[in-house]
């Protein structure tokens, strides 16, 4: 089993996601691969509809990682900028 500590640390570029809750009905259910990430936003590629833009704040996300797990984030907790998410220190809150 892998360890989860560090999740929100990881790169998530090139990670299957999809949105489970939104404030924006239209985004809910979106799935697809991140292929790019700024400070406030993922662009996924969908087999069906393209490239779409999601805003990081107003969502929760399901990603699933290379070894099959699916993790639920919050989208809150992904807001910044990705090489300074990196360097954060997350304290648990569980």
């Amino acid at each position: 089993m892998r360890d989860l500590r560090h999740i929100l640390q990881d790169e998530f570029i090139g990670l299957r996601v999809k949105v489970v809750k939104c404030t924006n009905p239209c985004c809910v259910g979106l799935s697809g691969i991140v292929i790019d990430e700024t400070r406030n936003t993922f662009k996924i590629l969908c087999k069906d509809r393209g490239e779409k833009i999601l805003i990081k704040e107003n969502s929760i996300f399901h990603f699933t990682l290379p070894d099959k797990t699916v993790v639920e984030i919050d989208g809150k907790a992904l807001v910044g900028r990705p090489e300074d998410r990196v360097k954060k220190v997350v304290r648990r809150r569980w």
